[in-house]
């Protein structure tokens, strides 16, 4: 991706044979949404004369003020390359104006905006890396998803063991040529399970990125006939899906969370964000780890996090300070599941981390003994709490914290909270195949 201009992106339309260009946006649940025009529109489209019926997205506006606006970063332009190369689609990402040309309140891509804009002008930037996990499975004979796979691999295993390896690659190709540094790519640790990493950038580049690579994955392995899921916890008994969100903060363009003095050479700075990050833990898990499937994955013995600690080395801990120092110096939350709105979870943890820093927070002392290991006495001991045990108990945990709704804004927490209310009440009044098994014959 580069800095474009309007007639730069109008003449790469004509010079490459674009045909369509799909104008992208996140709704608020972190579905990744379009409108489609064709190459005769591109001038309206850069001109920010792109409309759409807010009214048809869940939690966006109310019917009787629909009208929308479409207002392309023009620096997102990309041709999407398993598109057709005669009569190529390309593809600007949006932020969502109202028809007055303010900025909608409820837009996630806005949200990480202002947020961001806060840290700047404390004179800092906020820098992001994911590590994002899926599974690749089999499909019926009618194309349905199954959760079957002939994938026998581990982690770091290769082929003929690791059966999704060249789909992996072709991800992994498709995304080098839109722009992206891709630091790694192996299978992961249960079978059909992958991960791709791609290289830090600033917050709002790197959740474009997010975005464009889920929609990479699903894409290229139905083109395989496969189904890829982000799905936190999709097989009972295995490895869920995360997404370790790698943070740190620069100031005049060197790592602020960097001390080469202190004895872990993490800055004051870093241990305030930590702090931050661990006294809003409970706020933000609504939104780290979004569908009531998420809270399958929270559990014991899978290397996901179930309490709120941090460690310079311990992966069962809620945060980890990965090896590298100096420029690398970096937080990472592995809480997170790759379902969650990208925008709205960089906006929450970074409104968190900068809390810290403007209290002064200390966090506790780091942990080094695997925590689920642990007696209840000995993590009471330590002030351990667990994280919310369903998708109910975060939101209510979200709504008692003040930091992480002022940084979504009004519109944004109640069409959140809402909506996920009513996701929770649609699968706690479900009678599912389990309770089925478990009862209809002996009661």
């Amino acid at each position: 991706m580069g800095k474009y201009t309007k007639e730069d992106i109008i003449r790469m339309v004509q010079e490459e044979d674009i045909q369509f260009i799909r104008m992208q946006f996140t709704d608020i649940f972190g579905q990744l949404k379009n409108v489609a025009i064709t190459a005769s529109q591109i001038e309206r489209a850069v001109n920010n004369e792109i409309m759409m019926d807010g009214s048809s997205i869940e939690g966006f506006v109310r019917i009787e003020e629909s009208d929308q606006y479409l207002w392309p970063d023009l620096d997102t332009f990309a041709i999407l390359p398993w598109r057709p190369q005669y009569g190529k689609v390309a593809r600007l990402i949006c932020d969502v104006h109202n028809p007055d040309g303010t900025s909608f309140q409820g837009d996630p891509r806005s949200v990480l905006k202002r947020e961001l804009q806060r840290a700047e002008a404390m004179g800092y930037t906020f820098n992001v890396g994911p590590e994002l996990e899926f599974f690749l499975f089999q499909t019926d004979e009618n194309g349905r998803p199954t959760t079957q796979t002939s994938d026998e691999a581990g982690y770091f295993d290769l082929g003929p063991l690791d059966h999704g390896e060249s789909t992996r690659r072709e991800v992994t190709l498709a995304l080098e040529q839109m722009g992206f540094e891709i630091e790694a790519s192996h299978h992961e640790l249960a079978a059909g399970q992958h991960e791709l990493d791609f290289k830090y950038a600033e917050a709002l580049h790197t959740a474009d990125n997010i975005m464009t690579f889920k929609l990479a994955v699903k894409t290229l392995a139905q083109k395989n006939g496969l189904h890829a899921t982000f799905m936190p916890k999709p097989v009972y008994g295995a490895a869920g899906n995360g997404m370790h969100v790698n943070m740190s903060l620069f100031r005049s363009g060197r790592n602020a969370f960097y001390d080469e003095s202190s004895p872990n050479q993490l800055s004051p700075l870093a241990t305030q964000f930590i702090a931050g990050l661990l006294a809003h833990a409970q706020g933000f898990c609504a939104l780290t780890n979004p569908l009531v499937n998420s809270y399958k994955r929270l559990v014991p013995g899978y290397e996901a996090p179930c309490y709120p600690a941090w460690s310079t080395s311990n992966r069962s801990a809620f945060i980890r300070i990965p090896a590298p120092r100096g420029q690398g110096t970096r937080v990472e939350l592995r809480s997170p599941d790759p379902t969650c709105n990208p925008y709205l979870v960089f906006a929450a943890c970074l409104a968190a981390g900068l809390d810290g820093i403007e209290k002064g927070l200390t966090p506790p002392a780091p942990i080094s003994r695997n925590i689920y290991e642990m007696t209840a006495e000995e993590r009471s001991a330590c002030g351990l709490e667990s994280l919310p045990g369903t998708l109910e108990a975060a939101i209510r945990a979200l709504e008692s914290d003040s930091v992480v709704l002022d940084a979504l804004g009004p519109h944004t927490a109640l069409q959140y909270i809402t909506g996920k209310l009513r996701e929770w009440e649609e699968y706690r009044t479900q009678v599912s195949q389990w309770e089925l098994d478990k009862y209809l014959v002996t009661y």
